[in-house]
């Protein structure tokens, strides 16, 4: 009994850490990222996107061919470009979009406006692949909506290039999400093995358009700033905390249950609007900032409701992923990927 109790005590610690740890990587990444922007004055998303895409390459690689933290999954060379190419378009996308959202609004409403993910990919499955979803999965979604909502009417640092950036970028990372179970079907990955074979075709998809859109900016950039040599170690470093961030996702996913995982999701958000509000001081009204608290709750709620389905699901012996037609077989519970693998 002692001994189930000190293993007990051993794995909440090892949850709290691990959920520690990847709020620390997170919310660095992004503080840095928008230091880049404003403060080195180096406004080159793409460029920064892959930096991020190189170094997580670089990372990948040396986990599992040289440290030997996940074997590597072997995928048939046809398979990475006819379902890892298209899911890595989507993937470099989504990166950039939000890089390029960061360099125009704040960090605080960039966060909120990416707590819209779950509405878009209801929204979209429901659209475009007639998904069924059950009444309490839309009732979760209104606090959302109407937190963006407040939060954007509200926003005194509106942009509304950023703003339509951190949109599109939602739908972005819906349609990952989405396309995750037809494209990446059969596999089994972690998110080592996802970065291992995305992030070199991400590279290679994002690098012509970097050098085409902001190589001049760039040199330019070199010979005009004052200490170019920390500048670099500052935006490399970015890459290399992004691939951290990466492998802290894989050990926070072991560490911890669904329900955990998401609350923990959702109050990593609030921690980066804080950070970033302590370091930028960006102005934050009081509709604002209640704003962002109900899109936050909204997202917890719409968790517990996808979890309490999954659990019902369960419980009646019934898949999570059908390929009938009926509405009952097509309700939506946590349909393509799981819990976590979502969230990520």
């Amino acid at each position: 009994m002692e001994q189930g109790g000190q293993a007990g005590g051993l794995g909440n610690l090892r949850a709290l850490l691990a959920i520690l740890q990847w709020w620390g990587f997170n919310v660095t990444v992004i503080i840095i990222n928008k230091w880049i922007f404003q403060k080195l004055d180096f406004k080159f998303p793409l460029t920064v996107s892959c930096v991020h895409f190189i170094c997580s390459s670089v990372g990948a690689y040396i986990a599992i061919h040289v440290f030997k933290t996940k074997p590597l999954i072997e995928v048939e060379p046809e398979d990475r470009w006819k379902r890892i190419f298209p899911m890595s378009f989507v993937f470099c996308i989504n990166i950039v979009l939000g890089n390029v959202s960061l360099r125009y609004i704040p960090v605080s409403f960039m966060q909120t406006i990416k707590s819209f993910t779950p509405a878009t990919t209801v929204i979209l499955q429901w659209l475009f692949w007639s998904k069924y979803f059950e009444w309490r999965i839309w009732a979760s979604l209104v606090p959302i909506v109407g937190g963006i909502l407040l939060t954007s009417i509200t926003e005194l640092s509106f942009n509304m290039f950023g703003f339509c950036a951190a949109m599109v970028g939602c739908l972005a990372t819906s349609t990952k999400t989405i396309l995750a179970e037809s494209l990446l079907h059969g596999y089994k990955f972690d998110s080592i093995n996802t970065v291992y074979y995305m992030a070199p075709f991400a590279t290679m998809i994002l690098a012509l358009p970097a050098m085409l859109l902001e190589g001049g900016g760039v040199i330019n950039w070199f010979y005009t700033h004052d200490s170019v040599v920390s500048a670099l170690v500052i935006i490399i470093g970015s890459g290399v905390l992004a691939f951290c961030l990466n492998f802290s996702i894989f050990y926070v996913i072991h560490s911890t249950t669904a329900v955990t995982f998401n609350v923990a999701g959702n109050l990593k958000v609030a921690v980066a609007v804080l950070v970033s509000w302590l370091i930028f001081r960006n102005p934050i009204s009081a509709m604002n900032a209640v704003g962002c608290a109900i899109t936050l709750v909204g997202c917890t709620f719409y968790g517990y409701v996808r979890h309490l389905i999954s659990q019902h699901a369960a419980a009646l012996g019934s898949p999570t992923t059908s390929q009938t037609n009926s509405p009952r077989s097509q309700m939506e519970m946590l349909h393509l990927v799981g819990d976590k693998q979502e969230k990520v």
